[in-house]
């Protein structure tokens, strides 16, 4: 599932909460599997690096379609990179000894700068297909697994700060526009 050279795309502006409607609407499922599609993939892995980013939804680059892109370490350290195309998420049970949850702190690219305290599952699951159509998996744990819930969440139009309570949402969206307000409401 990796895709060769997959940092040789252009990086796109990220948008930012607020700011484009697509990123607050459920993206519409990818039904072409072409140049065009792999072209999108190459400039989303540009842009989550462009940007310091683990991860990053098709939408955040304005993009209206179920894709994310993620390089990020698991709970063990390993990084966990690759993309998902028309992702649907699970949440297995823990395994062994693991937490089935835990709080740390979760930030956004589309909501720059401040981080907040979210739950989320310890291991989480994705299914889905490449960019020729075949199915993949991505099963990880810790910030990767993190990662993979909030992408899809991305896709499903919910930003992290929307699942926070309105006082710290309000906190982290006014600290985000900081003293120039440049991040819209």
């Amino acid at each position: 599932m990796r895709l060769p050279g997959r940092y040789d795309g252009v990086a796109r502006p990220i948008v930012t909460y607020g700011s484009d409607p697509v990123l607050h609407r459920a993206c519409t499922p990818v039904t072409e599997f072409d140049g065009h599609l792999r072209r999108l993939l190459l400039d989303m892995f540009a842009s989550m690096e462009a940007a310091d980013g683990v991860g990053l939804a098709a939408n955040q680059i304005g993009v209206d379609a179920r894709i994310f892109v993620i390089d990020c370490p698991d709970a063990d350290g390993e990084d966990v990179v690759g993309y998902v195309i028309n992702p649907t998420l699970t949440i297995p049970g823990p395994v062994g000894d693991e937490p089935a949850e835990e709080v740390t702190e979760e930030g956004c690219l589309s909501v720059p700068g401040p981080y907040a305290e979210l739950p989320r599952a310890f291991r989480a699951r994705v299914d889905g297909v490449d960019v020729k159509g075949e199915p993949v998996t991505i099963e990880a744990t810790g910030m990767a697994a993190r990662c993979l819930q909030h992408e899809v969440d991305h896709l499903d139009g919910t930003v992290y700060v929307d699942l926070l309570p309105d006082d710290v949402k309000e906190r982290l969206l006014a600290e985000a526009a900081g003293p120039g307000g440049d991040l819209p409401a």
